[in-house]
């Protein structure tokens, strides 16, 4: 029976799996929202669903992909936005704006607490107020800025993106979209005509309409986040518009987009309370996108799905299942809870490829493009190189250690997507697609192996210290993989960085300029080499490539994350202010774990009462004395 728990526990983590890849279906008398999530618009550069706006905007104003009503319940994205567009009244009353400065609390005469979600309603009289503050903050460098710059600055810019969101279809306002395009097409057309005939100008009532709304269409255009006029079959990404800017072009009633009857239909019926009239136009509308852009719809159907899966929170909760598994291995049931941990640590690198891999498709791109995708590709590099240990050794080590390492970077890159679309527009500097697929994927690949052999040297320590488990034969295979996985990082962190230099040669003219990006490469090479020649001149045995392998894992978070703190250099387009007391907080419990490796054989538990044969094997006895060869 043991033999079959591996796949019974495979089993259900795979339904698990599955069971996000299905669509939620509208209910009777409900909006069919799927539909409405599927359709493409165009923003922040690229096509993309409904619902990546809806997602990524309510994770710039709250944090949070759903709205947690004042009432009880909560409400998804797709439905926030759909009350954004085209019902904005209703949607001031949602509590989604986060404010989680007490100074910033106390400015608007609010009771001091850790956070406070704050409806558009509520701020709308302070609004001046944030946008003074917000202007004088944009002054200030990123660095400099104290906690309440940045909270005020944030607020500014979640308030400015939500009033353009509300001016995306029409402006706030608005009642009866679809008869106000026909009345003013229909004007259009009666002073085309009358122009065209040479009679009497247009009366004073009709040339009022006209100018009302050429304005309004106008400022709509010019203060519009989404382009939702998809262009006529055939077109390109740069023909798409604004309600505004494809209002201005009307010259007839029978001349009016499609997408523009479309949304103002969808936007009447949603007003209305109409889901009927609400899920017939949006299937009809995406039908018709899908027969004249199969490519977008294509695209944005399968962007729709993925968001729906969500691949790394699911691959994040399966690698601390196989984490727990090889752990509690070492305790009882050795073969059976291994095997369930290295089925269950495929299953979720097969997860997390799906995720990585979508994102190359969705993008075009090589899997590392920003810091977000350097987290998850970071995370799936460890995955693979552990589960290759674990395959060879059958220990539980390389699976702990790789789950440990995969979910500690996708909780990394979850925290990096809360600012918006992980999927956005390059950075001039990576705006090349050989060199992301050579020396960026290269680099990554060595701090995926830093990282392993850092965790695998960790649990060097913790085994040791807590446990009886470090036996002397565990302790060598133990110093095999970090020696292993080192020789592997000093190799593809020496080429990534030459690679680098080239790049660098290309784009600006030298090829090293001692940039804070280029030194943390050079220094993570420089470790390495330093690690394997003082392994291999017999300076340091077990408890010192522990040492240094640990240290190590401080030295590549500062290259990887630490050189865009300091905000200068060409490299510093990813300065997060946020993350700077959590490096700090890395770095200086690395160097604890590192001091801890000094203890004497007495305080560990695993050699306290071992045979000397076998702390001498550890690395106790003489450990710095060079080792005859």
């Amino acid at each position: 029976m043991n033999r079959f728990i591996p796949y019974l526990v495979l089993l259900v983590a795979a339904l698990w799996i599955g069971s996000s890849w299905m669509y939620p279906k509208a209910g009777p008398g409900e909006f069919d929202l799927t539909s409405f999530n599927r359709i493409p618009v165009l923003a922040g550069g690229r096509i993309k669903p409904f619902d990546t706006v809806a997602r990524n905007s309510l994770l710039i104003l709250s944090g949070k992909q759903t709205v947690r009503l004042s009432e009880g319940g909560k409400l998804s994205a797709s439905h926030w936005l759909a009350d954004v567009l085209f019902n904005p009244k209703k949607a001031d009353s949602y509590p989604v704006f986060a404010v989680a400065n007490q100074e910033v609390l106390g400015m608007f005469g609010w009771p001091q607490m850790d956070k406070k979600y704050c409806t558009y309603e509520e701020l709308r009289q302070h609004i001046p107020k944030i946008d003074e503050e917000g202007k004088l903050v944009q002054e200030i460098e990123a660095p400099k800025r104290t906690p309440f710059h940045t909270a005020i600055f944030n607020l500014r810019n979640s308030l400015y993106l939500y009033q353009r969101l509300k001016s995306s279809i029409h402006e706030e306002g608005t009642v009866d979209f679809g008869k106000e395009i026909e009345t003013y097409a229909a004007a259009v057309a009666a002073g085309a005509e009358t122009l065209k005939a040479g009679s009497a100008p247009l009366d004073k009532e009709r040339m009022a309409l006209l100018r009302s709304a050429a304005a309004r269409y106008e400022n709509q255009s010019q203060f519009s986040y989404l382009m939702v006029v998809a262009p006529p079959a055939g077109g390109k990404e740069g023909d798409w518009l604004t309600t505004g800017a494809a209002l201005m072009r009307v010259k007839s009633p029978d001349k009016i987009p499609a997408s523009v009857a479309a949304l103002a239909d969808m936007g009447d019926a949603f007003r209305a309370n109409n889901p009927a009239a609400f899920s017939k136009v949006t299937r009809e509308y995406a039908g018709l996108l899908n027969i004249e852009h199969p490519e977008w719809v294509g695209r944005t159907s399968y962007e729709l799905r993925f968001n729906q899966m969500q691949p790394f929170y699911h691959s994040m909760v399966l690698y601390v299942g196989a984490f727990l598994l090889a752990c509690i291995s070492w305790l009882c049931c050795p073969r059976g809870l291994r095997k369930s941990a290295f089925l269950l640590l495929m299953l979720a690198l097969v997860v997390h490829s799906f995720g990585m891999f979508s994102r190359m498709y969705l993008q075009g791109r090589p899997p590392v493009t920003n810091l977000y995708s350097s987290a998850i590709f970071v995370g799936w590099g460890a995955v693979v190189l552990g589960l290759v240990l674990e395959r060879l050794f059958r220990d539980g080590i390389g699976a702990a250690s790789a789950g440990m390492v995969g979910f500690i970077t996708l909780i990394i890159a979850h925290h990096l997507g809360s600012s918006g679309d992980t999927l956005e527009m390059m950075q001039a500097v990576l705006d090349s697609n050989i060199w992301l697929a050579t020396h960026v994927v290269i680099i990554t690949a060595g701090y995926s192996a830093m990282f392993l052999a850092g965790f695998l040297a960790i649990a060097y320590v913790v085994l040791g210290l807590f446990t009886r488990l470090l036996t002397r034969e565990t302790a060598q295979k133990l110093t095999g993989m970090v020696y292993g996985i080192v020789c592997f990082a000093t190799l593809f962190s020496f080429v990534g960085t030459v690679l680098g230099g080239i790049w660098a040669d290309q784009s600006w003219g030298r090829f090293w300029g001692w940039d804070p990006k280029e030194n943390g490469a050079l220094l993570i090479v420089l470790w390495c080499a330093l690690i394997l020649h003082a392994r291999w001149g017999g300076f340091i045995r077990q408890r010192g490539i522990m040492a240094m392998a640990i240290i190590g894992n401080a030295i590549t978070a500062f290259s990887w994350f630490g050189v865009n703190m300091l905000g200068v250099g060409l490299h510093s387009y990813g300065f997060m202010d946020k993350a700077f007391p959590w490096l700090l907080g890395f770095v200086i419990s690395q160097f604890v774990l590192m001091l801890l490796t000094r203890l004497p054989a007495n305080l560990w538990r695993s050699f306290c009462n071992a045979p000397p044969k076998d702390v001498k094997a550890a690395g106790f006895l003489a450990d710095s004395a060079p080792v005859a060869h």
